[in-house]
């Protein structure tokens, strides 16, 4: 489960940002999920929840925003966000496509208590 990893490297950022800014606690940590980001957001939650413990974030809510699949054709020119994942464009059907959004993992925002 890489999740692991990614929620210490997290947290790494969100013990900097709260000692960068004299923060005795962060109450709240908003994060960006794309589709193709390869996180699964359940195993995301359940690492954040173990490791956050003894953390400036024990007592922080993980909010996660989920980021759908964005395509773009470079035939017709149309930009979509698509439920399905595969990168057809709906309008021309043309697979000559690339991906403008669903594929990152950002840390959006922290709220802490300083």
């Amino acid at each position: 489960m890489h999740e692991f990893s990614i929620v210490q490297s997290l947290l790494a950022l969100i013990e900097d940002y709260a000692r960068e800014n004299g923060a005795k606690e962060v109450s709240k940590v908003v994060v960006q999920v794309g589709v193709l980001s390869g996180v699964e957001p359940h195993l995301l939650k359940t690492a954040f929840d173990t490791f956050k413990e003894g953390t400036v974030a024990e007592t922080a809510e993980l909010v996660m925003e989920i980021e759908p699949l964005r395509i773009k054709c470079l035939d017709c020119g149309e930009e979509a966000q698509k439920e399905e994942l595969n990168a057809l464009c709906p309008s021309c059907g043309s697979v000559n496509t690339q991906v403008v959004g669903g594929e990152d993992l950002l840390l959006k925002s922290l709220e802490m208590e300083c």
